[in-house]
């Protein structure tokens, strides 16, 4: 997007609750043009160095890298049960029961703090305007919580699955005769030496042909409703500060609820791990059996696949969260994704993929492969103007 954008900057940030930082040094005059100067400097070097690494991987045909994929045994495995099918909302949960799962680590990030919490309060450069800056949101925080700042809303549910292929189908109920929904995988396409695997979020769920019966989860939580009137009232008063830091605060409270909900379905609504035992630091550090990946991040790619489970969770009706035309939720703090339970499962990058893969991927989501090149854009290993030209 930067070399296309002349009017401005465009900023790439991995986490949403980064933008705060990026926002406040362009909206600085003092700080604008110097911030725009270093980062143009480095996404010129980035692509240089990105161009030269990704020539020299070689990707394999689809074909290829489906015969590579992962084939778990499911002849000695039987996925756990939920202990229910279907959705549950959560209207109010207790902000206080989210505080010891928040990951202070992004949050200075969303600062341009960089460093692991806690080390970070003690870092010989940064530490003081850390730790000045940590004793404000522990403050803030404090408030948020006892006075309710803000609403933390979630539905989870839990569905029949079974994978057909690249794709996991959801079944209305245990009989497993009526679909409710397919999920839509992507697949590692790059070269891989021998014992590693070309992955696809599909190969973790029971092929249907097994006869054996497998489960997904999914989920949206979020801590946004209360925060936007928050924030404005700190901006009419012109105190920007707050503004930003009640946003940055709402951000990880979603990523904590987000970490609370996974914990409790790891140890009941699931429960395939109910004496899980660990401490919150190492919830954190995700050293718990199971993931949760989520649509547009790189174990799954495609924005897309949030309507999909927006749908089935019904999010919009049971808490009030919304997608955009783009895919993104409303209110900003909210985190949304599914459940995996085997004990296999990992997240991994797909990475680049070739045009026999996006046309086979659009086919299955009855889509153009015009349709499919937009929304998958940012991971085609081709450029498919160059084709568009030819023809």
């Amino acid at each position: 997007m930067a070399p296309q954008y002349e009017r401005g900057q465009a900023v790439y940030v991995t986490d949403a609750s980064r933008a705060v930082g990026v926002v406040a040094n362009l909206l600085n005059p003092e700080t604008r043009a110097s911030y725009m100067a270093d980062v143009k400097a480095e996404y010129v070097k980035l692509a240089d160095a990105h161009a030269r690494a990704d020539a020299a991987k070689q990707r394999v045909p689809l074909a290829k890298a489906r015969d590579n994929g992962l084939k778990l045994d499911f002849s000695t495995y039987l996925p756990p049960k939920p202990s229910f099918l279907g959705t549950r909302v959560f209207e109010d949960h207790d902000l206080a029961d989210l505080v010891p799962f928040i990951d202070w680590t992004p949050f200075f990030q969303s600062w341009e703090l960089s460093g692991r919490y806690p080390a970070i309060l003690e870092d010989p450069v940064i530490g003081e305007p850390a730790r000045s800056l940590f004793k404000d949101a522990q403050v803030m925080l404090a408030q948020m919580v006892e006075e309710k700042w803000v609403t933390a809303k979630a539905v989870v549910g839990f569905w029949p699955a079974n994978s057909i292929g690249d794709d996991i189908v959801l079944f209305r109920d245990d009989t497993r005769k009526t679909p409710l929904a397919t999920l839509h995988t992507l697949r590692q396409q790059l070269a891989r030496r021998e014992g590693r695997f070309n992955l696809a979020l599909s190969d973790f769920i029971a092929p249907l042909e097994t006869g054996v019966p497998d489960y997904v989860g999914g989920f949206a939580v979020t801590t946004g409703f209360g925060e936007a009137a928050r924030s404005d009232a700190f901006k009419h008063a012109n105190d920007d500060y707050s503004a930003i830091l009640v946003k940055a605060l709402a951000d990880r409270l979603a990523e904590a609820f987000a970490e609370r909900m996974h914990h409790l379905v790891r140890t009941q609504f699931w429960a395939y791990a109910p004496e899980e035992g660990l401490s919150t630091d190492d919830i954190i550090l995700e050293k718990y059996r199971g993931i949760r990946p989520a649509p547009g991040y790189p174990a799954q790619p495609d924005h897309t696949e949030k309507g999909t489970l927006f749908s089935i969770l019904d999010a919009t009706n049971k808490i009030g969260l919304e997608l955009t035309e783009s895919y993104a939720m409303w209110p900003g703090a909210a985190v949304s994704g599914l459940y995996f339970s085997h004990p296999e499962s990992a997240y991994f990058g797909v990475g680049r993929i070739e045009r026999d893969q996006v046309e086979d991927y659009a086919t299955r989501k009855g889509w153009s492969v015009e349709e499919g090149e937009r929304w998958l854009a940012p991971i085609l290993n081709y450029d498919p103007t160059r084709r568009e030209a030819a023809e």
